[in-house]
């Protein structure tokens, strides 16, 4: 406000000494002077009320200016002090260390990696009992082949399967009827009727009946009834039964509860044990013949003649 109290002072001087009769300005020095100035205002001019105008408006002049200039001062200022928080921040973060883990979540990771490792073991013991497992599997699996499969004679079906020629049949094989076997199987046969072979049977068989005619049997031959091998087959193994009629070749023991029948062209290389037994003319029989469930008390017999 100080340049323009004197702007203000100056101003007045200059009118004051531009006014005719002030401050010494005469006609003659008027009319002798070259650069006199000429008051061509008709009315003389009030220099208070022009001054107090003049005075208004420079100071409406001057306040404008200074508050605009104030409020962009503070928003320039605003701007720069958030540029500056921003850079600090990024520094502060770039020059601050890294957080290390509490030490509680350490010492629980510690303990997990640990029991990881400590569980290893366990899977490898259990990895070996599995093996035990299926060895033991293996082991009852070969077991229980050597086994004749047990026959039910309460479930009795008329039905009778049959394995036609030209079929090989890998397993055991279970029915509640009769089987009719042409084809070939390599496994146990069990069956509450009759068995019948015509081909090739490899593994114990159990049955009701049982009649090999022109057959190979390799394995043991239970039946509940009467068992026939026919002219033509050849059995290798037991044969237990409640009777029994050989015309074949058998290459093993005989224990039939009742009769057995050796006919003429049967060949028998094993020990018979039965209640009576009949020998054909022309059988061939390497073995031992034994009526051990006959009636008659043999053993008695002797000892009573002995003590007479």
């Amino acid at each position: 406000m100080g340049f323009f109290k004197e702007f203000k002072d100056d101003f007045s001087q200059a009118v004051n000494e531009l006014m005719p009769g002030e401050d010494g300005i005469t006609e003659d020095s008027a009319l002798g002077n070259d650069d006199m100035v000429v008051n061509t205002l008709d009315d003389e001019v009030d220099t208070e009320s022009e001054l107090s105008k003049l005075n208004g408006l420079l100071e409406h002049v001057a306040d404008a200016p200074s508050v605009s200039q104030s409020v962009v001062k503070q928003q320039q200022v605003a701007e720069l002090e958030k540029e500056f928080a921003a850079e600090a921040a990024k520094e502060q973060a770039k020059s601050q260390p890294k957080a290390e883990p509490k030490p509680e979540v350490k010492a629980a990771a510690e303990k997990v990696q640990k029991e990881t490792v400590a569980e290893e073991p366990v899977d490898k013991v259990e990895t070996v009992m599995e093996e035990k497992k299926i060895m033991n599997e293996e082991t009852m699996t070969v077991a229980n082949e050597n086994q004749v499969p047990e026959v039910n004679p309460n479930e009795i079906s008329d039905e009778t399967t049959v394995i036609t020629e030209g079929t090989n049949i890998k397993g055991d094989i279970n029915s509640n009827g009769s089987v009719d076997l042409r084809g070939k199987i390599s496994g146990n046969v069990a069956c509450n009727g009759k068995l019948t072979v015509t081909g090739i049977l490899e593994g114990n068989s159990n049955s009701s009946e049982f009649f090999a005619d022109a057959a190979k049997v390799e394995g043991e031959v239970n039946s509940t009834g009467t068992v026939k091998i026919g002219i033509g087959s050849v059995v290798i193994g037991n044969i237990t039964a409640s009777s029994a009629v050989i015309a074949g070749a058998i290459k093993g023991d005989i224990d039939v509860q009742g009769p057995v029948v050796v006919d003429t062209s049967a060949v028998v290389m094993g020990n018979i044990k039965s209640r009576s037994v009949q020998i054909n003319n022309g059988a061939v029989i390497e073995g031992f013949c034994s009526q051990c469930y006959a009636d008659i008390d043999v053993q008695g017999l002797f000892d009573e003649k002995k003590g007479n």
